[in-house]
């Protein structure tokens, strides 16, 4: 974790768990911050950024500097994804990747395998840190954000829900939490993760890199998959699964009641078969948990599922709050 946020966070009133937030203050506003203290930012920055970066990622970069950030993969030569990031425009020749910090290495060594050739550099970012706001203010706090400090200094990117995750200099972090704390309260890391799971926003962990298609995680339902912008590593084989292939096994929103965390890789069963699932990502609620899963599709939809074994934790399926694709599912032979 960033040595900003340890000193910060080493109050009293805040408990970490790891590098989590688990412990806050009572709530003074409607409006909540999270420190995103288990995130970090590989930037890729010079003249063929863009050009590199498009020709890598699963998102379109043309819409990522329209839209300001995006979803988007780098997947491995057979299409599977082997990192996630929130791609994020930072200026005219640079781009801010956000990941999870324990993925950031590995990740970032795979970019520098193919960027070698290009008049790019990646480099992990030591001096940024993030905060997620949430609540009935946070566009207006994201807003006052950025005409306070400029984009050259601090970025702000929507998410879905009318949220603002927002990527700063260190040396801003005293004026940034004096600015935000008058109109929003810090919460805990749980509930910003509570939120992307009930957007259906996947993210890998590293057990699971490389263990999905794009499409198996509902990516292509966020704008994180392009079909139309050309190559890019991994391209025919997730191009091939969206026009000649069928998907067997897409992302499903899922509760289950149990004491015990859910872990990223762990695996369901149905009554009929073992291993029919993977956990993506999940969030603690009252008397259970909130979860994202992989799943097999003629089980999911046929059978009760259970968390681990067929004698584990029964799921309950929830919606999702995008539609998939039908087609997508249907045999094209």
């Amino acid at each position: 974790m960033n040595t900003h946020w340890v000193n910060r966070l080493k109050q009293p009133e805040f408990e970490l768990e790891g590098n989590r937030l688990i412990k806050v203050p009572s709530a003074e506003h409607s409006t909540h911050y999270v420190p995103l203290t288990d995130y970090s930012i590989i930037s890729v920055k010079g003249p063929d950024a863009h050009k590199f970066l498009q020709g890598q990622l699963t998102c379109d970069l043309s819409e990522v500097d329209r839209m300001g950030a995006l979803p988007g993969a780098h997947c491995n030569i057979k299409g599977h994804m082997h990192s996630l990031y929130q791609v994020m425009r930072a200026s005219d020749s640079g781009y801010w990747l956000r990941i999870r910090t324990d993925m950031a290495e590995n990740a970032l060594t795979l970019l520098k395998k193919y960027i070698v050739f290009s008049k790019a550099e990646a480099e992990l970012e030591e001096d940024l840190i993030g905060i997620g706001l949430q609540g009935p203010n946070a566009s207006e706090i994201g807003d006052r954000l950025s005409s306070a400090f400029g984009i050259a200094h601090l970025l702000v990117t929507e998410r879905p829900g009318a949220r603002r995750e927002c990527w700063f200099e260190t040396r801003l972090m005293p004026q940034v939490l004096e600015l935000v704390e008058q109109s929003a309260s810090p919460a805990q890391r749980n509930d910003w993760e509570l939120l992307e799971i009930d957007a259906g926003v996947p993210e890998l962990a590293p057990v699971t890199s490389e263990a999905f298609i794009p499409q198996m995680t509902n990516l292509q339902a966020l704008n994180g998959v392009s079909f139309t912008k050309g190559c890019y590593t991994g391209q025919e084989i997730v191009t091939r699964l969206q026009h000649r292939g069928q998907l067997k096994k897409p992302m499903y929103l899922a509760e289950v009641h149990c004491k015990d965390a859910p872990s990223p890789g762990d695996t369901l069963a149905s009554a009929q078969k073992d291993n029919v699932g993977q956990v993506v990502r999940a969030a603690h609620i009252p008397g259970g948990y909130r979860l994202l899963a992989v799943i097999a599709k003629d089980q999911a939809e046929n059978q009760p599922l259970h968390l681990g074994n067929p004698e584990g934790p029964l799921l309950q399926l929830l919606p999702l709050p995008y539609e998939l694709d039908p087609a997508l599912f249907q045999s094209k032979r």
